[in-house]
């Protein structure tokens, strides 16, 4: 008969083969890193990420208010996958990163310095003035984007979510939080051109391969309702009129260039969304082929400017 000593000690090596087993399990699956967790489209492509077997979603979030919101609106299975890091903090994403090193599949970077208004009012326009409260673009689509490229591991498959209108040096989004200096020179702003930088610099590094989605008008809209339309150089025709694409679509697409690597690594395209069918039916996409209308082309960085 077996003793309850006994019956400890097999429930006790059953827990320790059980847990074990979930390290195992958890060590196989390739790290995706999504930065930029705390923001809509961010957020979107992480829980997404999260309900993908092969992958072990890694949330990073600027503060800890962001973090406890993330878990404050449920779904999310262990805090340990929303880690808190200032991206342009160096060594603290660094120190994320390294915690995973030996693991990585890819980095998806959906940090962005967002737009507000500042409460001022443009006296020759009479619109609201804009600036960037949550860092100037320099900083943060610049140096803060630049410290995620930097903490890669070699090979990481890195995936940026960027924005249309690279193109156009005078593009409406640079001027905003744009100031002209007393001796007449202008300062801030610019986010286009600094996205661009850092799109620049990371197809520059070698070590790394790349899938870079420029989204056109983001909207919050349920996914998989509109048909997607791949393009380069703010071509805002060909395929469809809109220029608009919903954010949930935009993360998929980016968890799709990680899941389809092979077709989406060096590239670099545009994304808009085609208005929603009459007959209200899901729009199936071949996320795999989605680029094949392109026939190769990528987005040409002769265009417009860079910082």
């Amino acid at each position: 008969m077996t003793t309850a000593r006994g019956s400890a000690l097999l429930l006790s090596s059953f827990l320790v083969l059980l847990l074990s087993f979930a390290e195992s399990l958890a060590m196989s699956k390739k790290v995706v890193f999504i930065s930029g967790a705390g923001g809509q489209t961010g957020q979107s492509l992480f829980r997404q990420c999260l309900e993908e077997p092969d992958y072990q979603a890694i949330g990073i979030v600027r503060s800890e208010t962001s973090k406890q919101a993330l878990l404050d609106a449920g779904g999310i299975p262990d805090p340990s996958c929303i880690q808190v890091a200032d991206v342009t903090d160096r060594e603290a994403i660094q120190k994320v990163v390294d915690q995973y090193s030996d693991n990585v599949a890819a980095f998806c970077i959906c940090t962005s310095a967002k737009p507000a208004p500042t409460g001022e009012t443009n006296e020759e326009t009479g619109r609201p003035v804009f600036g960037f409260p949550n860092g100037d673009p320099e900083v943060v689509d610049w140096e803060g984007q630049k410290n995620q490229i930097d903490a890669c591991p070699d090979g990481t498959h890195v995936v940026v979510c960027s924005t249309m209108g690279g193109t156009d040096p005078n593009h409406p989004l640079n001027n905003l939080g744009r100031i002209q200096n007393e001796d007449g020179s202008f300062s801030g702003g610019n986010i286009v051109k600094w996205k661009r930088k850092t799109e620049v610099y990371l197809m520059e590094q070698e070590r790394l391969v790349y899938t870079i989605v420029h989204p056109g008008g983001l909207v919050n809209e349920p996914r998989g309702e509109r048909r997607l339309v791949a393009g380069v150089d703010d071509d805002g025709t060909t395929g469809t009129d809109s220029r608009t694409v919903p954010r949930e679509d935009v993360a998929r697409v980016m968890l799709e260039a990680v899941k389809n690597r092979d077709a989406y690594v060096g590239r670099s395209f545009d994304l808009r969304a085609a208005p929603k069918e009459d007959d209200g039916e899901k729009v199936d996409t071949d996320f795999s082929a989605l680029l094949d209308s392109l026939e190769g082309k990528n987005c040409d960085y002769s265009l417009g400017a860079i910082m």
